[in-house]
């Protein structure tokens, strides 16, 4: 082998040529920009995922998978975590998210039950269904069967198609698409201060019915 090999990179013939580098390669740099775009992808479809999830808890379509009745006489409310409702749970002026005890109901019959001061109550409002200024109203949006989470004020508010309720007229519709009221729950205290239903709701659950 010639002393001038040690200087000609390669260009004897009795040796491999060099090899490009894979950075310098153009077939290299299109396959690196061919994997970050699928990154990008996967990443994009990743974010929009996690906010999809709440999104959906939000505004979650009610599914009928239970035909005969919600409530009956007699039948105690209770919060998420399954504890009855005393006449002291709520304030004036707050609201709680209820469901019948022991059976699920309708999609477990997710309730409204608000507390104004009695004289606050009025329009629409089935007095005779109130006690101790506590009034419960289906949570189901009778437009499309969105849950009504959301309040402006003191007014009860679907965040679906903005459907928009008054609490202290019997849940009557004040805004939105909504054909007709929430419909009202008949309550009464137990001889042991538990809220309690007299009776199914006053009107279908979800939407038609009308």
């Amino acid at each position: 082998m010639s002393d001038d090999c040690d200087t000609c990179d390669g260009c004897c013939g009795d040796e491999e040529p060099t090899r490009p580098s894979i950075y310098t390669d153009a077939r290299a740099e299109m396959e690196r920009r061919d994997y970050a775009k699928v990154l990008a992808t996967v990443g994009g479809l990743t974010a929009v995922g996690s906010l999809a999830a709440p999104l959906m808890g939000l505004t979650r379509v009610f599914e009928r998978g239970y035909s005969g009745p919600v409530y009956s006489d007699g039948v105690a409310l209770v919060d998420g975590e399954g504890e009855r409702v005393t006449e002291d749970t709520l304030a004036e002026g707050e609201q709680l998210t209820v469901f019948p005890e022991p059976r699920p109901g309708i999609a477990d019959a997710p309730t409204l039950l608000v507390r104004y001061p009695e004289d606050a109550y009025g329009g629409e409002t089935s007095m005779e269904s109130t006690v101790g200024g506590y009034a419960a109203y289906s949570k189901v949006c009778t437009h499309a069967g969105c849950m009504v989470s959301d309040t402006e004020g003191e007014t009860l508010v679907c965040p679906c198609h903005f459907g928009k309720f008054d609490p202290t007229s019997g849940a009557s519709v004040v805004g939105g698409p909504p054909p007709r009221a929430l419909p009202q729950l008949p309550l009464t205290l137990s001889s042991d201060g538990y809220l309690v239903a007299t009776g199914d709701f006053e009107g279908p659950v979800g939407p038609g019915g009308e």
